[in-house]
């Protein structure tokens, strides 16, 4: 029977319970992979559920060390799409307040947090910024090797020479060229 576990995920916070693919049980505190209704998402374990009852994604395995560098790698690029967008309401004079702003682990989604009503302007404006934010980093290309990698030990020094290892597939070509 599949490992059940309440993760928290997302920049709010969400709380919800995630089935592990593989059966196993992670540790409180434990940085995960896991699928969401949205996407590819970092979730933090809380807890093992007994109950096993509906799911709200899947638990797919721990954050690796090239995972982190992915994420790094993002958080910058969320930085700078967070001052694009605070750039764009000053200048188009949008009296609106961005609190945050959420890049999935995957790539495929763009999320920005405003305080207060969101106007057909500020739709327009995160629109535009998360089809040029996603034009230059290009995420979505790794999505499938980021999820479950190219192989055993995928972007470790112990797949070099095996025609796995660092180099030969989409995460470590990220990890070399971003």
């Amino acid at each position: 029977m599949p490992a059940t576990h309440f993760l928290r995920v997302g920049v709010l916070g969400h709380v919800g319970r995630f089935t592990a693919t593989d059966h196993q049980l992670f540790d409180h505190g434990r940085r995960v992979i896991c699928r969401t209704s949205r996407g590819l998402e970092i979730g933090e374990v809380l807890s093992h559920s007994e109950n096993q009852g509906g799911a709200d994604g899947t638990l797919l395995r721990l954050v690796t060390p090239e995972d982190d560098l992915l994420l790094a790698r993002q958080e910058k690029h969320k930085e700078e799409a967070f001052q694009a967008c605070v750039d764009l309401l000053g200048k188009r004079q949008i009296p609106a307040t961005l609190m945050d702003v959420e890049h999935l682990f995957d790539g495929a989604s763009l999320y920005f947090y405003f305080l207060g009503e969101v106007t057909p302007q500020i739709e327009a404006i995160t629109r535009e910024l998360a089809d040029a934010y996603d034009s230059k980093v290009q995420f979505r290309e790794f999505a499938d090797a980021v999820e479950r990698g190219c192989g055993p030990d995928c972007g470790t020094e112990a797949a070099k020479g095996r025609g796995t290892g660092c180099g030969a597939c989409a995460i470590a070509s990220a990890c070399q060229t971003r």
